[in-house]
């Protein structure tokens, strides 16, 4: 059994890297957070020197490379003689997709038995796959073949709304909290054409030869009541979001019932309102937080540990702070190179003190800490932060930094030990992978982050876990009686979060964002 094993995943759309070493997470990053430019297909050489470097190893340590497929778009025979080349010493094994997305999600669970589901668009031919998990042996129980798409679906409901398809996803399930399920009758219909619980789409609703706005047909045009060719109102907008996320929502939860302990994985697994769903349904839910194609890195290793290497104990899941960190000296010589002004912050009071000072006097803050975070969510590593008791935030982040919708909202962070007195949270709020609800009580406080029908974004923030993070919300709570900060992600434009010193550097001087914590370095403008 090798010491040091290596996840490859997503190589054809997010490749990522995931190390473990000695039976533990040591490392996990995905390639465009270092390189700042997709080269898919190709081996994630930044990625995978950065992860052993925070791993402390060096590729002649590698025992074993696990890669999920699809990771060529050529001959796969000739991708693993690159990798034998790459690797001579080392074992090379190949999982295949939905296996690896249900191995990220069940193996870090800590269920001793569950329904799997790995759902997405169309990660090798197959849609989703619903495994039977037992001890740590996954089977098979039945599978969906692409073009029956739930993802697809929503690919072409997110067309249909103006929006880019299999990018903008995340945009649909947020307005979804602002219409009403008008249209959820000829969503049912398109999605189970045969009747069963399964999905079955029925094709006569989409026109092949029409490829805009989704390449709906006439009959579902003349079902919905809707123009073929005008625009669509806000309201309708919003309503048809709230339709296929109603319906995606009833039909996961069909699919995998009558279980009582749920796993799920794949890109869908990323929309936060369908996990609450789940929550709402069953015993126990497990959503794995990168559940797109870069946590197949994540789950290809993990199959080979427990599948290949037949090991019965789990690999820990403490953090998804699996990234890179920078030392002072790293930081210094950043601002230095780039001529700026700086203040040095000697000790973490001194750093937490001056934040909380600057949110109370509602300045916007970039908070750039620790290692980098794994997946596409800040939680509280790569954030940028406001207090909710600003009275701008809502403007000040999403118009004036953000650039983006206003039905996007940005979560709020509580300390995991408080979170019961503000939300009504589920487990998965930890990775921010769900929503939760305001007490009635507080609907006045966190109305700027309402998504409507009194749900909000909640992180819960383990002591344990991120101690400096959960250091400045205790402050928080100190200074001004709320121990909650509004969460967003470090990046702009719609580039990957921060990773770099320079990446923050760059970040804060093209936004409105007020003050940067790098480490113990404080700039501000």
């Amino acid at each position: 059994m090798p010491h040091v094993l290596v996840g490859l995943g997503g190589l054809l759309s997010d490749p990522a890297v995931c190390v473990i070493k000695d039976g533990r997470l040591a490392a996990a990053i995905e390639q465009a957070k270092v390189s700042r430019q997709e080269r898919l297909g190709t081996f994630p050489e930044e990625a995978f020197a950065l992860a052993l470097q925070m791993a402390q190893l060096d590729a002649a340590q590698v025992g074993c490379v696990a890669v999920a497929r699809p990771f060529t778009a050529g001959s796969e025979s000739v991708a693993q003689l690159a990798l034998r080349a790459r690797f001579p010493q080392s074992e090379i094994v190949v999982v295949e997709h939905h296996h690896a997305h249900a191995a990220s999600a069940y193996y870090l669970s800590g269920f001793d038995e569950s329904a799997v589901l790995s759902v997405d668009r169309a990660g090798d031919f197959r849609s989703a796959v619903l495994f039977r998990a037992i001890g740590n042996e996954l089977t098979t129980v039945r599978e969906m073949y692409f073009p029956d798409s739930l993802g697809d679906l929503y690919n072409r409901i997110t067309a249909l709304l103006g929006f880019e398809p299999r990018a903008d996803e995340h945009k649909v399930q947020w307005l979804s909290a602002a219409g009403e399920p008008n249209f959820s009758e000829v969503m049912e219909k398109m999605l189970h054409a045969s009747g069963l619980g399964w999905p079955k789409l029925d094709r006569s609703y989409f026109d092949p030869d029409h490829t805009i706005r989704g390449g709906f047909s006439a009959k579902f045009y003349t079902e919905t009541g809707l123009p073929p060719s005008e625009p669509l109102s806000p309201s309708v907008k919003a309503d048809l979001a709230s339709s296929i996320q109603n319906a995606i929502e009833q039909t996961v939860i069909s699919i995998v019932s009558p279980a009582q302990n749920v796993c799920i994985a794949g890109g869908l697994a990323l929309n936060a309102l369908l996990v609450r769903a789940l929550e709402q349904r069953f015993t126990n839910i497990f959503v794995q937080p990168v559940a797109g194609n870069a946590g197949t890195a994540l789950g290809a290793v993990l199959y080979a540990w427990h599948n290949f290497y037949r090991q019965s104990d789990r690999v820990p899941f403490e953090t998804l702070c699996l990234g890179p960190s920078y030392s002072a000296e790293q930081i210094k010589k950043v601002v230095e190179n780039c001529k700026l002004r700086f203040r040095y912050l000697l000790t973490e009071n001194e750093r937490i003190d001056l934040a909380i000072r600057c949110l109370n006097e509602n300045k916007i803050v970039a908070w750039m800490q620790g290692r980098m975070e794994f997946g596409p969510r800040a939680l509280g590593n790569r954030s940028i932060l406001a207090s909710p008791l600003n009275p701008f935030s809502t403007e000040n982040l999403n118009v004036y930094i953000k650039h983006r919708e206003s039905f996007r909202k940005f979560a709020a962070s509580v300390p995991e030990e408080m979170a019961s007195e503000y939300f009504e949270a589920g487990q998965n709020a930890r990775f921010l992978a769900t929503v939760a609800r305001v007490r009635r009580a507080y609907e006045e406080t966190f109305a700027a982050a309402l998504l409507g029908r009194g749900l909000i974004r909640v992180h819960t923030v383990r002591k344990e876990e991120n101690p400096l993070y959960h250091a400045l919300l205790i402050a928080a709570g100190r200074a001004t009686g709320l121990p909650v900060l509004y969460n967003t992600s470090f990046n702009l434009f719609g580039d990957p979060l921060v990773c770099t010193p320079r990446d923050a550097v760059r970040s804060f001087y093209s936004s409105g964002i007020d003050a940067l914590f790098a480490g113990s370095f404080y700039l501000e403008k």
